[in-house]
């Protein structure tokens, strides 16, 4: 299993606290344009999670 995909896996098994480092918002871009921007300097929500994995699921209307 890739690093991605056990990263992707955690996400999903508990979606509280994380964080991303080095840059104050981290933007996801699908390639139908829906974007989702999550602030990176506190831990992350986990609204924002959810929403990200709706990102890659293609649940968000």
């Amino acid at each position: 299993m890739s690093n991605a995909a056990k990263l992707l896996a955690a996400m999903r098994r508990n979606p509280l606290d994380w964080r991303q480092e080095g840059t104050s918002h981290c933007v996801f871009i699908r390639a139908d344009g829906r974007t989702l921007p999550v602030p990176a300097r506190r831990p992350i929500k986990p609204i924002y999670v959810k929403k990200f994995l709706e990102l890659l699921d293609g649940d968000q209307p």
